[in-house]
């Protein structure tokens, strides 16, 4: 009624039948379920057209290898589609050792967060993280659902994490948010840094992540210095 549908074609539309659904209806559906602008964005994505196959990407650009270098002592990374790891630079590594030891197939951050006992051990609060992530992930790769590859993620880490398979049944959505990430680093000690994410207008499939040093604090020159000593 509040969204001035019947029962009968909102009935149709959960069960996934072959009907119309424009955007001014879906629109209309997202208020009266009181969706927030994630939860309106995911509902459009949903709707929208599912391309039939996602050029694979294996490496990042050069312009945004150098990109992240220059941000340097912040750690910073290129994600492609996936959120596969296609690029970072040494402050991340000195982060995240393990990214550089990583299998190809594992090279993707979703993988990390949920399956590396390493990761889990780094990040401080990992379970109010990892669930966020989890939530972009769905939120960001909503039209590429059916891509073999992002199937194939979803499955081997229903396979392979508990919390993974708990959490992706509940279907949370989130768009990303800057915020200060946490770590307990075992060389480098507790660090903190802002996490910050931007899109190349040339490249919109990819992501470049970097974790901005906070103002007063001094963790990035510890990581820098560690390796240095190292």
């Amino acid at each position: 009624m509040l969204a001035g549908v019947s029962v009968t074609w909102y009935t149709w539309l959960e069960q996934g039948r072959r009907i119309n659904a424009s955007v001014d209806v879906l629109e209309a559906l997202a208020r009266a379920l009181l969706l927030d602008d994630a939860g309106r964005r995911h509902l459009l994505a949903l709707a929208a057209p599912v391309p039939a196959t996602t050029e694979a990407i294996e490496q990042a650009p050069d312009a945004l290898v150098r990109l992240i270098s220059s941000m340097e002592p912040a750690p910073a990374y290129v994600l492609g589609p996936r959120w596969e790891f296609l690029a970072w630079n040494r402050a991340q590594a000195r982060l995240y050792p393990m990214i550089e030891r990583l299998a190809e197939q594992d090279r993707n951050l979703l993988w990390v967060i949920f399956a590396e006992p390493s990761a889990r051990g780094l990040l401080v609060d990992w379970p109010v993280q990892a669930r966020r992530i989890l939530a972009e992930f769905r939120a960001g790769t909503a039209t590429l659902r059916t891509d073999p590859g992002v199937v194939s993620l979803v499955e081997r880490l229903r396979a392979t994490s508990t919390e993974f398979a708990d959490w992706w049944a509940q279907a949370d959505v989130a768009q990303f948010q800057t915020r200060v990430r946490a770590y307990h680093h075992p060389r480098a000690g507790s660090l903190v840094f802002e996490y910050q994410q931007l899109t190349a207008s040339e490249w919109p499939s990819l992501k470049v992540v970097c974790q901005l040093p906070v103002p007063g604090d001094d963790s990035a020159a510890r990581l820098a210095a560690w390796r240095d000593m190292a």
